[in-house]
């Protein structure tokens, strides 16, 4: 670099510490989050705290000034920042500094005494969004390889960014995947099978076989009703539900409708009694099996554990086996999500979609999805960002990413007491909450339980999934597989990618079981599937046909309520 850059290098930090926190002050003054707390003792800081702060930050700046005159190249760790291009003295000190004054806001916000976990979560939350969308890599001029991208295409790149921005801004959502890539029921959602029962809530797929022999007991599967089911049925290849065929497992899956207006007033006791209640009586009377394993994912699970739990109170605790995958019963710690869940919200849908106010609704898949992503900004929507607008690039064909986009919509009543009795009040562990005439007691529940948690999933928190082996009163099993929410529970063996940890031992704490575990390489589906084998009975010539006499089948899976 010239060294006439030094005449322009003062050496001066940008901005104080008590101008960033004055900053701080009058944001949280001026937004409705914070209502109802004294947020002024939040910003008293010490002034010695203050000075130091300020000196740290001081020095830091001062040393990556001096950097940049010695004209050495800067690297990152930051995937935002991690090609060549950023080693370029004037794009590299965009993301220096960048990266400092993040650094030092942070540790600002984490000086302050806020003593409310709540509104210190919201403000770093809304922090956090700040500094990831302000970031030189998400603006045209100051993202090298955007620049780089816009001459070696002659402006190509951005004519085609701005195409797929005006698309997405009719379809109102950042797609991040190539949509024309995939169909259901063409490359996804292909397994052999036939719906053999369905109602306004639901359809029931029962599957073909895929080996000569099965166990006894089929398997019941509950995926979430927030998303559609094929998560668990996307190509031949990481379709856990082919995979289970495979090892010789009938299988019963729940295929839940995409919610319309005629089903707005449904509550969350319709979906267990006429959902997950009358799916399993489906699946016995075909099956001619009583006892069943059972597997929920996400509210999945959770809605099949509230449905076992009621018909436990009835008299019926006939179920083989239990498995929940990232799954929430106790929703203590519901980690990043929790920032948005508060009395306020949930009055308010309960009265503008819930029915209190009269008039029902629909909660839309499409919130719930950019909510999700907003709770990872950098991975989730701003790398997406860039590459679709900023660089031209077409998004890749990636059949997690396209099953992400397609979300579903939930009744406004079912959604608003989930919301209020879970996320709110943590009611369902409490064993005194009314469901479906009964209270609903999970403790109830005294079949095997094989519990799965994913160490860095942001939606069930992993400790929070433990939670559940406390209130499960039958033998618990737990698993923590590695990476998260999605990719964590969609792990097919022959990639032999991954790990994860197991401790036959259920601890109290969840870090103490961790710290005892033995980590192991590969898929956890190696371990479920000798623990779900020891639960399902006897093996027996499979039963090519689907359906019965009382329920013969509908149509060809993946069935039409997929498709809506």
């Amino acid at each position: 670099m010239d060294n006439s850059f030094s005449g322009y290098w003062s050496g001066q930090a940008p901005f104080s510490a008590s101008f960033a926190l004055q900053q701080l002050r009058l944001w949280v003054a001026s937004s409705p989050w914070f209502n109802g707390h004294r947020h002024d003792a939040w910003f008293e800081l010490p002034a010695e705290r203050l000075e130091q702060l300020q000196s740290d930050y001081q020095q830091q700046w001062s040393a990556l000034g001096q950097r940049l005159l010695s004209s050495q190249p800067f690297t990152f760790d930051d995937r935002r920042f991690a090609s060549g291009n950023w080693s370029d003295p004037l794009f590299g000190s965009l993301a220096a500094f960048y990266l400092l004054n993040c650094s030092f806001l942070l540790q600002l916000l984490e000086a302050l005494p806020i003593d409310e976990d709540k509104p210190r979560q919201r403000l770093r939350y809304l922090v956090e969004q700040a500094l990831a969308a302000s970031a030189p890599s998400n603006f045209l001029v100051s993202n090298p390889d955007a620049l780089q991208r816009l001459l070696e295409t002659q402006g190509a790149s951005l004519f085609n960014g701005l195409l797929q921005l005006g698309n997405d801004l009719r379809e109102g959502k950042l797609r991040q995947c190539d949509q024309g890539a995939f169909e259901v029921g063409v490359n996804l959602a292909i397994t052999p099978g036939e719906v053999v029962f369905e109602n306004p809530l639901f359809q029931l797929i029962q599957y073909r076989p895929l080996s000569e022999t099965q166990h006894q007991r089929p398997l019941f599967i509950v995926p979430p009703a927030i998303n559609k089911y094929y998560i668990l049925d996307l190509r031949p290849e990481n379709s856990l539900v082919r995979h289970l065929l495979e090892q010789g497992h009938q299988v019963f899956l729940m295929s839940w409708r995409n919610f319309g207006q005629a089903q707005s007033d449904l509550t969350w006791d319709d979906l267990i009694q006429d959902g997950v209640i009358s799916a399993l009586r489906v699946t016995r009377a075909i099956s001619g099996e009583r006892r069943l394993n059972c597997l929920g994912f996400c509210i999945g699970g959770t809605l099949l554990a509230s449905a076992l739990a009621v018909l436990a109170a009835r008299g019926d605790k006939d179920i083989a086996s239990l498995s929940l995958l990232a799954t929430f019963l106790d929703y203590l710690d519901t980690g990043q999500i929790s920032v948005f869940v508060d009395e306020q919200l949930v009055a308010y849908r309960e009265r503008t979609i819930g029915g209190q106010g009269g008039a029902t609704g629909l909660f839309r898949g499409e919130d719930m999805g950019n909510t999700f992503s907003l709770l990872r900004p950098n991975e989730l929507w701003w790398n997406y960002h860039v590459d679709k607008y900023l660089k031209g690039d077409k998004p890749l064909p990636l059949d997690l990413l396209f099953w992400n986009n397609d979300s579903t919509d939930l009744p406004g009543p079912m959604y608003c007491w989930y919301l209020r009795h879970t996320y709110l009040q943590n009611d369902l562990k409490s064993g005194e909450l009314d469901c479906c005439g009964v209270k609903l007691d999970l403790r109830a529940i005294e079949a095997p339980a094989y519990v799965l948690g994913t160490h860095d999933d942001h939606i069930v928190p992993w400790r929070s999934a433990y939670a559940s082996t406390a209130l499960l009163s039958g033998p618990c099993r737990f698993v923590l597989g590695a990476s998260g929410h999605i990719a964590g529970v969609i792990n097919p063996p022959a990639r032999q990618k991954r790990h994860y940890w197991l401790n036959e031992r259920i601890t109290e704490e969840p870090d103490a079981w961790l710290e005892a575990a033995e980590q192991h390489p590969g898929s956890w589906w190696h371990d479920w599937f000798a623990w779900l084998a020891g639960h399902a009975g006897p093996r027996r010539p499979a039963v090519m046909h689907t359906g019965n006499a009382e329920y013969p089948a509908v149509e060809p899976a993946p069935g039409r309520y997929v498709k809506q």
